[in-house]
């Protein structure tokens, strides 16, 4: 995963992940469609996103620059977002400095 990706590591949810998703590959051109669903695989949450831009030149532009893959016609990356505490087995305690 490329550097501009990291600021969308362990998003808590889809929600506040989304319009930074968003924003990131509008800097490529009008974001067309951009659907992301949820997926948990041996504990690990994380979010796959489908997207569209309005032309074929940005999109190969954004998967040239960004390192975005394509599956069928959408280009598609995949985040892992947060995993609850309660998933990781660490005690309910835990307090923030």
């Amino acid at each position: 995963m490329h550097n501009e990706f990291d600021q969308l590591k362990n998003f808590p949810d889809i929600g506040t992940l989304r319009p930074v998703l968003h924003s990131l590959c509008s800097r490529y051109g009008s974001v067309a469609r951009l659907d992301i669903l949820a997926a948990s695989q041996a504990g690990k949450r994380q979010a796959l996103c489908f997207l569209r831009m309005d032309s074929a030149a940005q999109e190969q532009q954004l998967m040239r620059e960004l390192g975005v893959g394509r599956f069928g016609g959408d280009l598609v990356v995949i985040v892992d977002l947060l995993t609850p505490v309660a998933m990781t087995g660490h005690g309910a305690n835990m307090r923030l400095a």
